[in-house]
């Protein structure tokens, strides 16, 4: 039942299918795949184990692709299931469209114009959520959302949880945890943190309430939610935000960091003075292994220029080591008495001789350098300065 247009024009170029995950919503099923097919065959339908009459609705459907699953797994597992079926049928993109009605299926091609004038790009139906109809409740869960997804990403969308969406198979990522409604939130992080742009497209929307019927359990959902974008929160304060720095930094030239991040940066000389002293201080400490860590986490914390601290904690490059560790012993020994070590004897064995030396000169030794670096760059940023305001008089 049930046969697309056979016209040609731009948009039939791309290689897309429409997968439409249901449970339990045969009151508007028939009227979102009718709605559907006037743009395309290539439609895959999850029954996520409905108990209603969807699978008898279904039957009267030849040309489109069925999965039944025999329990309830959750929006999230039908969408997997379906991503899984589109890729092994060759699909290139997947728009998904809820089955409860609320979506209008004649937006699939502003979806579509949007890949075909600007590439890949996981687009995200972004629905006017102040037009009459809209509860209450959905809109405070998207504010919510949105508000999470920039501090996760950094970038900032009008609805994060619209269902509504068109998907790069090839550009997204494989693997996920969730397979309920928040397996939605999942995809798009992750997506945006293996940098696959992530927008919004303004999409209709309708919100009967005679036929929608909502799965969303307000008190359990929301709760798997919060501990999504917990743990979330966790991986992007302690891995995505330093592993991007470091790589913005890795493309850079000192010539050209030190202009656009230190010269040319909006900071006052006093915040870029305490981001070096930071680096330097971190770059010597006794904190082998976590530096790299433990100064993007304090630059966060002290709201500091993240990527300067970072520059100044490589002061400790494998050249200057051995120099660190024998001025941290040699200051160490003036403080607190320990045993004598020659020049033939190895760094490690000097530091396991005296240990609590080591560790207190360390300390002393960076807080010294810290102080040194941070004063010299606070006078060298404040001349600079002056000399461009004279400069521009």
């Amino acid at each position: 039942m049930g046969t697309a247009p056979h016209y040609n024009n731009a948009l039939s170029r791309l290689n897309y299918c429409v997968i439409i995950p249901t449970y339990n919503n045969g009151k508007t099923l028939n009227r979102v795949i009718d709605g559907v097919l006037l743009f395309t065959n290539n439609i895959i339908v999850v029954n996520d184990g409905a108990t209603d009459n969807t699978p008898q609705l279904l039957e009267q459907y030849d040309t489109i692709t069925k999965i039944n699953l025999t329990q309830n797994k959750g929006k999230g597992f039908a969408l997997r299931t379906g991503f899984a079926a589109a890729t092994r049928a060759g699909f290139e993109y997947a728009i998904t469209i809820d089955s409860d009605g609320q979506h209008y299926p004649d937006d699939i091609p502003l979806f579509l114009a949007e890949i075909e004038n600007n590439g890949d790009t996981l687009l995200i139906g972004s629905r006017n959520m102040g037009q009459e109809g809209v509860p209450k409740k959905s809109s405070f869960g998207n504010k919510f959302s949105n508000f999470w997804f920039w501090f996760e990403t950094g970038k900032k969308l009008t609805d994060t949880q619209s269902g509504y969406r068109l998907y790069p198979l090839n550009k997204i990522p494989k693997k996920y945890y969730t397979n309920k409604f928040e397996f939605e939130i999942e995809v798009i992080v992750k997506a945006a943190w293996r940098e696959v742009p992530v927008k919004n497209i303004a999409v209709k929307v309708l919100y009967d309430p005679n036929e929608r019927v909502s799965h969303f359990r307000p008190f359990t959902d929301f709760s798997r939610i919060s501990v999504l974008n917990t743990v979330l929160v966790v991986c992007s304060i302690l891995y995505i935000k330093p592993r991007n720095l470091i790589r913005n930094f890795k493309k850079k030239s000192l010539k050209q960091f030190f202009r656009e991040n230190v010269l040319e940066s909006t900071d006052s000389p006093a915040k870029k003075a305490f981001s070096i002293a930071l680096g330097v201080f971190i770059g010597i400490a006794p904190v082998w292994g976590i530096q790299t860590f433990l100064v993007f986490f304090l630059a966060y914390v002290l709201k500091l220029n993240k990527l300067i601290a970072f520059a100044f904690s490589n002061v400790s490059i494998p050249p200057a080591i051995p120099f660190i560790i024998y001025a941290s012993l040699q200051i160490g020994l003036c403080i607190i008495p320990g045993r004598p070590f020659s020049e033939n004897t190895s760094s490690t064995d000097a530091i396991k001789q005296n240990i609590v030396q080591y560790l207190a000169g360390s300390i002393i030794l960076a807080t010294m350098m810290a102080l040194l670096f941070g004063i010299t760059g606070y006078f060298i940023l404040l001349s600079i300065g002056k000399n461009k305001i004279h400069k521009n008089a």
